[in-house]
């Protein structure tokens, strides 16, 4: 009986069988209708604004939802009529769309909600266009109808929301930890035993994993802000909260450094030391993605008891080394790790804790980043006004590439070539590499959509069989939208394929389909390529740049915790996280730059060292934020404010000369204030001197990658 409860418990919380269920309705809902109303052609534009709702869904509390709702109606109001009313006008209606275009991407400088909104709106418009033949009794009625099939998807929404309204924040917190445990196996293959010497590709795999896992954390961030503005009393939002809290911890304590691996393989390879923290880590990584798969389902987490037995293993033979090198500064590091490693398995063996969730997080919990009135709001969108922002020049580029399209249409007489438009707007992101990947796939399932959907016409002539495969394709496109694209452009070309057919021009629209999503590719190519090209190599200095400082914004944030002591605060939460921001975005800018052309062999090489080299340098900011707690020796205080200070200057006020003379100056003090006992004071000396020693070679590398003049700001 147990095992059948759970069973059931799986597929009652299953968030991707849950999210088909709702697309299944919608889209069944959209099909029944008007198959009951004997309109079979009303299909389309509800089935289009199911579509654009489904696309422009956010996760929300109820208030929230119910002004999100609202304020997405209006925009897809507004933006379909506007189509309608000047459509007639080409001259007025090239203006319209360029300007309308900018506008709505500027808008994602107010945020991520405005962002998603406005894209849906620009979805919306192009699907009127593809509409605006189709003989409607009333000017308003195809725009109506538009409304309505996206009202009908959000009302399926709401229900959802009441009656699980807490499954969103789950599945956040559940992919959080997901993405701890892929980071934290990562982890584990840095201690691998048979590694070679130059473990470089898994210094790159493990700032790759770190990236995702930081964008996990900040996107669970911005669902929590929006949660906790409404119901923060509530148990489920506190323990969400609570899961965040922790995993933010771990994520510290998993990605900090205490002593260098080379030099750790180097003296340990041939004992079971290497062997058992890897081992260690690996029981870390299963125990979150248990903990994921718990906070999912609802079910309550128990601890490993074996992790007691391979901690004391781990520690009798790190004492058994201790015998041989009493004195050694590797025992002393290996002693620091263990103690580091104890306290994730007590965060993770006391996660369910009540305790915990009695304490309030306070009004402080996130940084207050609300829109406060116009003069806000214009003051966040003026801030973008200029070529050096990326959300400008994509709102110009796609602006561009919307109004060539257009033009193309009205010149050339194309039936059915607003696909074109479509087409540029999905695969036009805001940089090159973004929208090489999407160019290939969208071309790829266009063609294998046709080729399965002329068949599947021929032989499955009747009525009620494609409205029945309007369902199903409309399923499969969202079920495949966000992990296989050119699965989701097959089913979505098969879904616009069989809602054409209805108006009997199926057939005649297959070809179309496949010129007009060439010609939107091309232009979408050319625009990214020629029309303010964001290359990453070019902006990657600026990237650099601005990570050195977050990581020693990070570092001054720890080491005023050593001077007045451990506070979890949101000042001090904001300097890591801005860090660790910084971070994955120096491994996306690095990993893109991969498949862009002009690249120089030297830079690349170049970049993946100094991407490997700052997230080490990372892991030694917070080896250092983990064992925080206020010094009370003022010359060590001292030694270490100085070190902080020199660090800063290196890296952000790039003083060679400095680095030369000063480094052997503070190398000298550190050494000297060096001493067999394994302390606080140690530590701290330890982390300090290995940040110090990565300074020479980082300094160089970004003297390498350096252009002659500044690039535009990222």
């Amino acid at each position: 009986m147990l095992s059948i409860a759970t069973g059931l418990r799986r597929y009652a919380y299953n968030s991707n069988l849950l999210y088909s269920m709702r697309i299944f309705i919608a889209l069944a809902g959209t099909v029944v209708a008007p198959w009951l109303l004997s309109e079979p052609k009303l299909t389309i534009p509800l089935t289009l604004g199911v579509v654009a709702a489904g696309l422009s869904d956010l996760d929300d509390r109820l208030a929230g939802r119910l002004r999100n709702l609202l304020i997405t109606l209006v925009s897809f109001f507004i933006a379909s009529v506007s189509v309608v009313l000047l459509f007639p006008y080409p001259w007025l209606f090239a203006v319209g769309l360029t300007l309308s275009s900018c506008g709505f991407i500027l808008l994602g400088a107010l945020g991520q909600r405005y962002a998603t909104i406005a894209f849906g709106a620009l979805l919306i418009a192009i699907y009127t266009m593809l509409g605006i033949n189709n003989v409607y009794q009333v000017w308003y009625e195809q725009s109506v109808l538009l409304i309505v099939g996206a009202l009908w998807y959000y009302l399926l929404t709401l229900v959802g929301h009441l009656v699980l309204p807490i499954q969103p924040l789950q599945e956040h917190i559940s992919r959080c930890y997901q993405r701890l445990a892929t980071y934290l196996d990562a982890k584990s293959n840095m201690f691998d035993p048979d590694q070679e010497d130059n473990n470089s590709r898994q210094l790159i795999n493990l700032a790759m994993a770190n990236g995702q896992l930081v964008t996990t954390l900040n996107e669970t961030k911005t669902a929590l802000q929006s949660r906790l503005k409404g119901d923060r009393g509530q148990k489920g939002t506190r323990r969400t909260l609570q899961y965040y809290f922790v995993a933010q911890d771990i994520h510290e304590r998993a990605s900090s450094i205490h002593v260098q691996y080379q030099k750790l393989h180097a003296r340990f390879h041939q004992t079971d030391i290497l062997f058992r923290l890897q081992r260690l880590m690996s029981m870390q990584s299963t125990a979150c993605q248990q903990l994921s798969q718990c906070i999912l389902y609802r079910q309550s987490y128990q601890h490993n008891p074996l992790f007691e037995r391979a901690f004391l293993r781990l520690g009798e033979a790190i004492e058994r080394e201790t015998a041989l090198e009493p004195e050694s500064s590797l025992i002393k590091a290996l002693r620091h790790l263990l103690k580091n490693l104890r306290a994730i398995d007590a965060q993770l063996s006391n996660i369910e804790s009540e305790q915990a969730l009695s304490e309030d997080a306070g009004p402080n919990t996130f940084a207050d980043d609300k829109i406060n009135g116009f003069q806000d709001i214009w003051l966040r969108i003026s801030r973008h006004i200029t070529p050096k922002s990326a959300l400008f020049r994509h709102a110009v580029r796609m602006s561009a590439v919307l109004l060539t399209g257009y033009m193309f249409i009205k010149f050339s007489g194309l039936d059915h070539g607003y696909w074109i438009l479509l087409t540029s707007l999905f695969v036009c992101q805001p940089n090159y590499s973004a929208t090489r990947r999407r160019l290939a796939l969208r071309v790829v399932g266009t063609l294998a959509g046709v080729a399965l959907g002329i068949p599947i016409l021929y032989f499955i002539p009747s009525l009620e069989g494609q409205l029945i495969l309007i369902v199903i394709c409309g399923m499969l496109f969202f079920a495949f939208r966000n992990i296989q694209y050119a699965q989701a452009t097959m089913f979505i070309t098969l879904l616009a394929l069989l809602l054409f057919n209805l108006m009997g021009q199926g057939f005649e629209v297959a070809l179309p389909r496949i010129i007009d999503t060439l010609i939107g590719c091309l232009i979408a190519w050319f625009a990214v390529s020629y029309l303010w090209p964001d290359w990453r190599f070019r902006q990657l200095p600026v990237v650099v740049d601005k990570t050195f400082q977050a990581n020693c914004r990070y570092l001054d944030a720890v080491v005023q915790q050593y001077h007045f002591g451990k506070d979890n605060g949101l000042t001090y939460r904001i300097a890591r996280r801005d860090a660790h921001n910084c971070d994955a975005e120096l491994a996306s800018v690095v990993s893109n730059m991969t498949s862009e052309k002009d690249n120089d062999a030297e830079t690349l090489d170049a970049a993946f060292r100094l991407l490997c080299l700052n997230h080490t340098m990372l892991s030694y900011i917070s080896a250092l934020g983990a064992h925080r707690e206020k010094l009370e020796d003022t010359e060590m205080l001292g030694l270490l404010s100085d070190a902080t200070h020199f660090i800063d200057n290196a890296l952000n006020h790039h003083q060679p000369a400095h680095l030369h003379i000063t480094l052997p100056t503070l190398s000298a003090q550190i050494e000297a204030k060096t001493s067999a006992s394994d302390t606080k004071e140690q530590l701290v000396l330890q982390q300090i001197r290995l940040l110090m020693e990565h300074l020479p070679e980082l300094t160089s590398l970004n003297s390498k990658i350096a252009p002659s003049e500044a690039p535009l700001a990222v």
